[in-house]
């Protein structure tokens, strides 16, 4: 549609315009907290308390959670080195790739190479490839409600059907495979899994992430596994990466170093194929995948030549501290959750930071949605949680553990004040 506008006194027509597609992508975890933050108070009126920010993954700003120094020295002689100031290959920097194939063997009976292994900018980018990687014409792909609107998005962006399978809370979130096999088709391309899970804070067992690999080879379909918050396991079942089972079904492994080593903001991720059947070289994915990198951005260099000394050199008492303070925020979340009657946690958190959170609004006397919830939640109590609805289960909200412990405290009972204003009247 052309624009008109005025120019020199004269009617001028434009021919181009905003691409309208982008608009209506599916609502963003980044989109929904700036619609909240939006909604606080004016900070110079009555309430001078601090933003509780229970929203998003990212617990950088406690001192407790600060990345290991190891991690920055390894970054600092990355730079100091004058080695990694230029562009990188395709697919990353081999000493990189093979850090992280060593890493993430430990784990699985295949090995990895560095050739199994794409360095991306963050594990967003990685979802990005991916899905572009798998949309060709007419092929669809299964994705677990609740999810990551991210591949929501990124699917919309690139045409890429997409039809979602249940993840069940009355069985540990675990996946619905009599859903994903009634909604696989001779189009079906992959089905996604995160594990451990955000937005539910579960961690799948083996067997079932067995039963997944089954279905999946039965369908004929890839699995994408989703571990960006692999090893942040705290309760009964321990982290196992989906790259196990890929002698029964190739995997996709999307990961990268924010969570387990507290850095998002140095953006590195990856791809790993795990695949030792060769399957992906035969279906062409392998090829498309390096065509897509020749055309995408890098993550910078001298983050890539940081992780081997980096991977190297982090002790596992860094690990444990980290998980530890997970535990302990997510049994402290779990307790008072009981204590307000408006929210009803079914799971204990056992892994990742997040945990899903259902709202009981038979309990509140003027609230509709989990929309209107976080909207006065944030306006009257300067606490952020994030609407079930971003993550495809309404009537939920998603709430991190990774904060300090006495940042949730106030956060629960500034939201237990919240319930105790709008619980109804009997």
């Amino acid at each position: 549609m052309e624009m008109e506008g005025v120019e020199n006194g004269w009617q001028k027509k434009w021919q181009f315009r905003g691409n309208e597609e982008l608009n209506t992508a599916s609502i963003s975890v980044r989109g929904a907290l700036t619609m909240l933050m939006k909604n606080l108070k004016n900070p110079a009126g009555d309430d001078q308390r601090p933003t509780i920010m229970l929203g998003r993954g990212d617990p950088t700003e406690f001192r407790s959670f600060w990345t290991t120094p190891a991690a920055v020295d390894a970054v600092a002689d990355a730079l100091h080195s004058f080695k990694f100031n230029s562009y990188c290959p395709t697919g990353g920097i081999i000493p990189a790739r093979r850090a992280i194939a060593e890493y993430l063997s430990r784990d699985q009976p295949n090995k990895l190479s560095a050739n199994d292994v794409y360095i991306t900018a963050g594990c967003t980018q990685a979802i990005e490839i991916i899905v572009s990687v798998l949309a060709r014409p007419g092929a669809n792909i299964l994705l677990p409600r609740p999810g990551y609107p991210q591949y929501e998005a990124r699917a919309a962006f690139d045409h890429l059907e997409v039809r979602h399978f249940n993840l069940l809370p009355e069985k540990g979130w675990e996946v619905d495979l009599v859903s994903v096999e009634s909604l696989a088709d001779h189009n079906t391309a992959a089905m996604v899994i995160i594990n451990p899970s955000n937005p539910c804070g579960n961690v799948f067992t083996s067997q079932h992430l067995k039963k997944i690999a089954e279905t999946a080879n039965k369908l004929g379909i890839l699995v994408i596994s989703d571990e960006v918050y692999g090893h942040l396991a705290f309760g009964s079942n321990p982290f196992v990466p989906m790259g196990k089972f890929s002698s029964i079904v190739p995997v996709i492994t999307l990961g990268s170093i924010s969570k387990t080593w507290i850095v998002p903001g140095w953006k590195l991720g990856w791809i790993v194929t795990n695949d030792p059947n060769g399957i992906f070289e035969k279906t062409g994915i392998v090829d498309t995948l390096n065509n897509y990198l020749d055309i995408t951005t890098d993550p910078a260099t001298f983050i890539q030549g940081a992780i081997p000394q980096m991977f190297e050199r982090t002790k596992d008492v860094f690990f444990s501290n980290i998980i530890g303070l997970l535990r302990e925020a997510a049994d402290l979340l779990y307790e008072m959750v009981k204590e307000i009657p408006c929210l009803t946690c079914p799971n204990k958190p056992q892994g990742s930071m997040v945990v899903l959170v259902k709202l009981n609004l038979s309990a509140l006397e003027d609230i509709d949605d989990d929309i209107q919830f976080c909207l006065k939640l944030a306006e009257e109590e300067s606490v952020i949680v994030l609407p079930g609805v971003t993550v495809g289960l309404k009537d939920w909200v998603r709430i991190t553990f990774a904060v300090e412990l006495s940042v949730l405290e106030d956060g629960f009972k500034r939201i237990k004040a919240f319930h105790q204003r709008h619980a109804k009247k009997i």
